[in-house]
């Protein structure tokens, strides 16, 4: 098995994009970027550490590329936005792709040109090599399982997903 490593906002809001994946085994939550060791929540969420919401998703590169994680990843985040995403706002909730080799790193920095490319306009992700991840307590592992309607709301509030109007 692979990990990939992606900051994608909230991890609350990025997980479910991953974990129906065909040789996708795991998405964690948790926080990366940073120095600090074992951070929580709250310091991560309050700006305190230098640490992102991020998630690791742990992988079969038999069964589902990099790229194809890293096009997921693309689709599912407003790249244009250096302030966070949608209504998380902070340097805890802006964009990075953790490369862990020459590979990953190559492959992140083409996916980024060929969107800057295509938009005309410079992204906000941030292309760092991977240091370290701490996993996020455990009431924010599969939160939108655990919480659906708390979810779902979060996910409309938030403008990742439009509500649904019935006539």
């Amino acid at each position: 098995m692979r990990q990939a490593y992606f900051a994608g906002g909230c991890f609350w809001c990025i997980t479910p994009s991953f974990t129906e994946l065909e040789g996708v085994s795991q998405v964690v939550s948790g926080y990366s970027g940073g120095d600090e060791e074992d951070p929580t929540y709250e310091e991560v969420k309050g700006q305190r550490t230098h640490h992102r919401e991020s998630i690791r998703i742990e992988y079969d590169e038999t069964l589902v590329s990099f790229e194809t994680l890293l096009d997921i990843f693309l689709k599912n985040v407003d790249p244009f936005d250096g302030g966070g995403q949608f209504i998380d706002r902070g340097a805890s909730y802006t964009l990075a792709i953790y490369a862990q080799n020459e590979a990953e790193h190559d492959a992140a920095q083409a996916a980024i040109a060929r969107l800057e490319a295509e938009a005309g306009k410079p992204t906000a992700i941030a292309l760092e090599p991977f240091k370290a991840f701490y996993d996020a307590e455990e009431y924010h592992q599969d939160y939108y399982l655990k919480n659906p309607e708390a979810f779902e709301k979060e996910m409309i509030e938030s403008g990742r997903r439009k509500a649904e109007v019935s006539e």
